[in-house]
């Protein structure tokens, strides 16, 4: 490699242009907006549907329902009022919780019916 054909900084702008080409506008703005579509997809937007189903879940919440609270208890909806709720724990221990308090909805699991003995 000769050194002659290596341009110097000053030799590089001797041209007359004075400075390097300046990226434009949607080149320097692309990157911030990118970040922020792959935010608002993979982190805001699944948070304001998960609020909403929460949300949905406390208005129907009725009496008879079993549900599970933010402390573990799970028990059966005895009342339902504007902020609390009543949940029986164990037979005749009611439970004042709030509202808020409740996370969601316990999958009634059906006895298991006994298999048959295989005859052999």
């Amino acid at each position: 490699m000769k050194w002659s054909s290596v341009l110097t900084w000053g030799q590089a702008f001797a041209d007359g242009s004075g400075s390097p080409a300046q990226p434009n506008m949607i080149e320097v703005l692309a990157m911030p907006l990118g970040l922020l579509i792959i935010m608002y997809f993979f982190m805001i937007r699944p948070q304001i549907k998960k609020n909403k189903e929460h949300q949905q879940l406390l208005t129907d919440l009725k009496a008879g329902d079993e549900v599970v609270t933010s402390s573990g208890i799970i028990g059966r909806v005895k009342a339902v009022a504007d902020a609390f709720v009543t949940v029986d724990i164990a037979p005749n221990t009611p439970v004042k919780f709030t509202k808020a308090s409740v996370t969601g909805l316990t999958k009634s699991i059906a006895p298991v019916a006994k298999a048959a003995p295989a005859k052999g």
